[in-house]
């Protein structure tokens, strides 16, 4: 029987090998399955383009599953998109809400589950093809257009894929290095990120970590490994409170050091992600520059020391029952590394720390495609040197621009994943798993709209994109207390996201905030200056800053707002939209709302609703990279 699997096998992969001598031609390709990059693929396949995805590892999920960071960073009570979707998933797949098993995140789970969801996902997708077990090679150019890939695996041969628009979903940003486009790598200056508080100039990147999973067979079992390569156990001393110590030891005994990444499971079995910062299985390692496929032989020394963390576990440690989760990814072993940091694209527009700590002194926050509320964390603990001093200031949640996924001048290229247009500091939360899973997917509308409407990626529309990602219950704007159940969520983050009502930001500890405070009434300052920003206008000066606007009034207000607009705009002037208007009860119905008297003072997501439906004059607007408006 083994043999006859063999010859099947042999077989299938040979076919496989056999089917890559002629090239592959799509309409999208996306380099990397990796956590942006199913996201990615998933929303272009959605709306209609042929899809391929080009993989190195057998796993599509890159950090959720290939790396084993299967307990996530922040975007709880951000409900967003594919992330919400992925977390249903979750939910279903373990019959429960309740994920909260490892104490470093409300969302653990195990792996494979991750892959297995992924895969299910691409296979309900007629549209869309994946092939394992390739590394990108390099890029295939026409001046600064680039018009596919070139892949290549561990027996020499290779993969050709030409496609209309191409997405950089790798870690280190291979695909737009091998394009050409220009990148930063390394901490910054000030001159570079924009940033007062830019540490400095250097090469050091984060700390990467070769993660693990691992499982308690219980009292008597012997799971001790041999010892690995270049062991030195001092490399672990005060990992925790158990642990020996040289120095100031670790709070925590090591049960709860393990508990910190344990994971939900189906059999109650205990399984543990191992991806432990203090002194634990953190490694420096920096091979951007080198080609993918080479990397794997520098990345043995990473893998080393985290086995060199388990054997520590099992001896110094006294845990030889804790062993690796063979039913797990690789056997207990990640397929890759969980890169923190690798190059960061110099975009169209660059997001940096100031826009996040700020968001409403600019108008980037007007372009959003994508929400995170963790705070700003870099790893610099096993860096052999000196580290730059990296200020980590304290933000609220923020949202993230769509000129961050845009090179400044290649043309037909997406970039998601860890690499979009950020500062070195900014970097230090962007890179989280939900939001990478939410720049993914708007990377997949961006290059989707971009071919149905036969434009450069650089031309495309903002509000046509963030009008896709809405009908996916995309967060535009990180406002936590209107969730997507909500009848009003798309006007909110609508009538948010062009600033005419703004959220309130707050820094609290791992999980930030921004509030839009929706059952707070709203004041006439607060619409007229938010219309106003948009287009000359002036509202009556009868009313005082501080009255709540009423119903009556906002009436009023919207239709001064239309025929402004109408006034700069010959489409909308077309279209008549100054003209009457009226809502029916049953959209305030639909919408979960009560029917507002012409004297009832608002609240801020009533006032939103009525704005989103009957300012038309925003159909008439746009947005630049910038957030600035202009008209159409």
């Amino acid at each position: 029987m083994r043999s006859i699997l063999f010859a099947f096998l042999f077989v299938l992969f040979a076919g496989a090998s056999l089917a890559q001598d002629k090239p592959i031609y799509t309409d999208v390709l996306v380099v990397g399955g990796t956590t942006g990059g199913i996201a990615a693929a998933l929303q272009t396949a959605k709306m209609g383009a042929n899809t391929v995805v080009v993989e190195h590892t057998p796993w599509l999920g890159g950090m959720l599953s290939a790396a084993a960071v299967s307990c996530t960073d922040g975007n709880h009570e951000l409900r967003s998109g594919i992330w919400e979707s992925f977390r249903q998933a979750l939910y279903k797949h373990y019959k429960s809400t309740n994920l909260f098993t490892g104490w470093v995140s409300e969302t653990c789970f195990e792996p494979h589950v991750a892959d297995s969801i992924f895969k299910s996902w691409v296979h309900a997708q007629p549209n869309m093809q994946v092939y394992y077990h390739w590394y990108f090679d390099k890029a295939i150019m026409e001046g600064n257009t680039i018009k596919g890939a070139v892949f290549e695996n561990v027996r020499g041969q290779k993969l050709t894929v030409y496609a209309k628009r191409v997405i950089d979903a790798t870690d280190l940003g291979d695909v737009y290095a091998g394009a050409g486009a220009a990148y930063d790598l390394g901490t910054e200056d000030s001159t570079q990120s924009g940033e007062k508080i830019a540490p400095g100039k250097s090469d050091v990147i984060q700390d990467l970590t070769w993660a693990a999973v691992l499982k308690d067979y219980g009292k008597g079992a012997n799971k001790t490994i041999a010892m690995p390569a270049g062991y030195n156990a001092l490399a672990y001393y005060c990992s925790t409170a158990d642990a020996p110590c040289n120095a100031k030891p670790y709070s925590l005994g090591t049960q709860k050091v393990l508990e910190y990444g344990r994971v939900k499971t189906t059999d109650g079995s205990l399984k543990y992600m191992l991806n432990w910062p203090a002194f634990g299985n953190d490694y420096y390692i920096n091979v951007v520059e080198k080609k993918p496929i080479e990397r794997e032989a520098y990345y043995t020394a990473a893998k080393n020391f985290t086995l060199g963390f388990i054997y520590f576990l099992q001896t110094a440690l006294k845990q030889p029952q804790i062993g690796f989760a063979t039913d797990e990814v690789n056997e207990g072993m990640a397929f890759m590394p969980y890169n923190r940091e690798g190059r960061r694209i110099k975009g169209k527009v660059r997001l940096n720390i100031d826009h996040i700590a700020t968001p409403f002194k600019t108008n980037l926050y007007r372009t959003g495609i994508s929400v995170g509320d963790y705070p700003v964390d870099h790893h610099h603990a096993r860096y052999n040197g000196k580290v730059p001093p990296i200020p980590f200031p304290s933000v609220p949640s923020f949202n993230i621009p769509l000129g961050a996924l845009m090179p400044e001048k290649i043309q037909g290229l997406v970039v998601c994943e860890k690499g979009i247009s950020v500062s070195n500091i900014a970097n230090g939360t962007t890179r989280l798993q939900p939001v990478v899973l939410l720049t993914g997917q708007a990377a997949g509308a961006l290059a989707a709209v971009s071919l149905q409407q036969n434009i450069n990626v650089q031309d495309v529309s903002v509000t046509a994109v963030q009008k896709v990602l809405l009908t996916e219950n995309v967060y535009l704007m990180p406002y936590s207390d209107v969730k997507h159940t909500d009848g009003a969520f798309k006007a909110v983050q609508w009538i948010g996201s062009w600033g005419i009502i703004k959220g309130i930001g707050k820094s609290i500890g791992w999980a930030n905030k921004t509030y839009f405070k929706p059952d707070s009434l709203v004041t006439h300052a607060e619409i007229s200056a938010g219309l106003q920003a948009l287009v000359p206008i002036r509202f009556s000066e009868k009313l005082k800053p501080n009255d709540p606007v009423t119903t009556g009034v906002l009436f009023q207000m919207i239709a001064s707002f239309n025929t402004a607009v109408a006034q700069h705009s010959k489409a909308a002037r077309a279209a008549k939209i100054s003209g009457g208007f009226l809502i029916a009860d049953q959209t305030y119905t639909n919408a979960g709302l009560l029917v507002p008297a012409s004297s009832k003072a608002l609240t801020r997501k009533e006032a939103s609703f009525i704005l989103h439906q009957l300012a038309k004059g925003l159909d008439y607007l746009e947005k630049d990279l910038s957030g600035a408006a202009f008209f159409k």
